[in-house]
C-alpha cells in the first residue's frame, strides 16, 4: 500500500512536469494557464464545500476570475477589482430574495472568499513573472514550496516522531516541518547562486531569507487547506493528479508562497 502511494506521487510528478513547459515561456501563456488552474481550483473549492450543505454561487465566481486575469497587468488593478468584488456581492444580497432562499449569505462568502483565495492568490504567481528578473523569481514560488514539501514528506516520513498538529493533518510531525524549512532554505539558496550566475544582480543573502520565509508560509498554506478539507470530512480537494490530490492539494502551499516573494521582491528589494 504504501509503495502504491510513493508510485502515485511519482506519477502525479510526471503530470505536473507539462507545467514548467509555462514557466519557460512565461507572459500571456504563463497568464492563461494560471488562470486555467485558479478555474479548476475554484470548481474543486466549490465543489467540497458542498459536503457542509454550503451551495456557493459557482457561475459568479467564475465570472469574477475571468474578469480579474482580464485586466490583470503588470500590477493589479485595485480600484476595478474592488468595484467588481462589490458589485458581485450586491447582486448576490439580492439572488436569496428570487429564490425563495435557496442561497444564504454563508453561500456568498464562501463564493468571495473561493475568488479571493484561488484566483487572486494565483495571480501572484503573473505578478512575479512580470517583475525584473522574474523570469527567474517565479521559479523561487514553486522550488520553495515543492522543496519544502518534499523535504517535510521524506524527513517525516524518515524522522519523525511529535505530530505537528495532529487534529488538523495527523502526518505532519515537527521533524518534517524542519525538515522542509531547511530543505526550502538550501535550495532557495543554490537556486539563488544560479540565478546570480546568469546575471541577477540580486545578493544571495535575500534568496535565502526568501526561502526561510517561504518555508514558514507555504506550510501555513498546507495546513490552512488541510484545516479547511478536515472541517467539510474530505481528504482531498480533487483527483486529477495521483498521489496528490487536485489542483489546490498541489497548489495550495504554491499559493502562499507566490505572495510572500511578490510582496518581499516589491517591498523590500523594490523591484
Amino acid at each position: 500500500m504504501e509503495n502504491k502511494l510513493l508510485n502515485n506521487r511519482y506519477i502525479g510528478a510526471l503530470i505536473i512536469l507539462p507545467f514548467l513547459i509555462f514557466l519557460f515561456a512565461g507572459g500571456i501563456y504563463l497568464k492563461c494557464f494560471v488562470l486555467a488552474l485558479s478555474l479548476a481550483g475554484m470548481y474543486e473549492f466549490y465543489n467540497v464545500s458542498k459536503f457542509k450543505s454550503i451551495n456557493p454561487l459557482g457561475f459568479v465566481g467564475y465570472l469574477l476570475c475571468i474578469v480579474y486575469y482580464l485586466t490583470l497587468g503588470k500590477n493589479i488593478d485595485y480600484e476595478f477589482t474592488i468595484f467588481a468584488v462589490i458589485s458581485a456581492m450586491l447582486f448576490m444580497f439580492f439572488i436569496p430574495i428570487f429564490t425563495n432562499n435557496k442561497y444564504n449569505y454563508v453561500d456568498i462568502s464562501i463564493t468571495l472568499l473561493a475568488f479571493l483565495y484561488i484566483p487572486v492568490f494565483f495571480s501572484f504567481i503573473v505578478l512575479v513573472d512580470y517583475k525584473v528578473y522574474g523570469n527567474y523569481f517565479v521559479w523561487l514560488i514553486f522550488i520553495s514550496s515543492w522543496m519544502c514539501d518534499t523535504c517535510a514528506y521524506y524527513i517525516g516520513r524518515t524522522f519523525g516522531k511529535h505530530k505537528l498538529r495532529p487534529k488538523i493533518s495527523p502526518s505532519k510531525t515537527v521533524e518534517g516541518s524542519i525538515g522542509g524549512l531547511l530543505g526550502c532554505t538550501i535550495s532557495c539558496g543554490f537556486f539563488g547562486v544560479f540565478a546570480i550566475s546568469q546575471g541577477v544582480t540580486v545578493s544571495l543573502i535575500h534568496f535565502i531569507i526568501i526561502g526561510i520565509i517561504c518555508g514558514v508560509f507555504s506550510q501555513f498554506g498546507d495546513l490552512a487547506g488541510s484545516s479547511y478539507k478536515r472541517f467539510l470530512g474530505v481528504k482531498d480537494y480533487g483527483h486529477l493528479i495521483p498521489g496528490h490530490g487536485g489542483v489546490l492539494d498541489r497548489f495550495e502551499s504554491s499559493l502562499f508562497s507566490g505572495f510572500v516573494i511578490f510582496f518581499y521582491l516589491t517591498f523590500l528589494l523594490n523591484i
